[in-house]
């Protein structure tokens, strides 16, 4: 983590912690990334040094005015601002730890083999919740190459329910 993002999120959290609204932000943030990751061109397009300044913040809060917490609209902006768009990632990042580390919340990695519906994704929110006793946040990727099931990675520890580690396990077994 560069001193950068860690600088600019923990004043993001501070602020948002003041304001009590530390989870709206996170919750907008995390939403942002998502979107900036599976849409790499848009922060390519937000440092083009071709496009004025004035016209990149127009942008984002044309992009993301209604939909994220002003909070996190004004910090993209401001990120932009200062030149440093290509951290935002890393400020999100440490963002969401501060967010975690002060409210109790663990970030549970899950792989699955196909997208997780709704319910799913509440049925093992509910488990890990339970079985962690604090809240958990799922961080969801999709990998085909595990054929089923799912691996999920949270404190350190994997829980690897995947069909191809089962069927690992079982030809470990037969060849003996």
């Amino acid at each position: 983590m560069t001193s950068i993002a860690e600088e600019y999120a923990a004043a993001l959290f501070t602020l948002a912690a003041e304001e009590n609204s530390k989870g709206e932000v996170a919750e907008s943030l995390m939403a942002l990334r998502d979107l900036t990751r599976e849409n790499v061109e848009y922060l390519d397009l937000l440092c083009a040094p071709s496009i004025p300044l004035d016209e990149r913040l127009s942008l984002i809060e044309a992009a993301f005015g209604e939909k994220l917490h002003e909070y996190a609209v004004s910090f993209v902006k401001l990120v932009c601002e200062r030149g440093h768009i290509r951290e935002l990632d890393a400020c999100i990042q440490e963002y969401l730890k501060l967010y975690e580390a002060s409210d109790g919340i663990a970030t549970a990695y899950v792989t699955s083999a196909t997208q997780l519906d709704e319910n799913e994704r509440a049925a093992l929110k509910a488990k890990l919740e339970k079985r962690l006793s604090r809240k958990v946040e799922l961080v969801c990727d999709v990998d085909a190459s595990i054929l089923g099931g799912v691996i999920v990675k949270v404190d350190g520890a994997i829980m690897d329910g995947s069909l191809k580690t089962k069927l690992a396990e079982v030809g470990e077994i037969i060849a003996g």
